[in-house]
């Protein structure tokens, strides 16, 4: 069966939800990820200006690696933050709208079905570029400094 990104980005919400929990936005201890279902609309969602973020999990992998992962929409015009670098890596997943995507200097423009990777220690930015708010997923991976 073959899923394209733009099809596994429209679902994204869904398969996040079967992995969300409003609990698990904070590391258990070293305890690993545990098993959990929480449909998307119960999410907590923390808004900042036109700006929305929803944790999703923050946690320990059964292996010991770090893994955290949020939803954003970024209002038109808006950044999430400056550009920055950090050890962990970064997957992002463009599921609405426009953005902007910089990594070590060079932009790209993407759009919905979209991805982008950071490798660790590479500085990086997000800007919504589109007319209407810009939703998408980040997937961290490894240490959270």
């Amino acid at each position: 069966m073959y899923v394209s990104r733009r099809g596994l980005c429209q679902t994204l919400p869904f398969i996040i939800s079967a992995l969300a929990g409003d609990s698990l936005a904070q590391e258990t201890n070293n305890q690993p990820i545990p098993s959990f279902a929480l449909p998307f609309d119960q999410m907590t969602a923390h808004t900042n200006g036109g700006n929305t973020a929803r944790p999703i999990l923050n946690g320990i992998t059964h292996s010991g690696t770090h893994l955290e992962v949020h939803e954003t929409v970024l209002a038109p015009g808006a950044m999430p933050h400056p550009p920055h670098h950090h050890v962990h890596e970064e997957l992002f997943l463009l599921s609405k709208g426009t953005i902007e995507v910089t990594i070590a200097g060079k932009s790209t423009t993407l759009g919905p079905g979209s991805a982008a990777f950071v490798h660790s220690g590479e500085e990086h930015g997000v800007h919504n570029t589109g007319q209407e708010p810009a939703q998408y997923f980040v997937v961290a991976i490894g240490t959270e400094t």
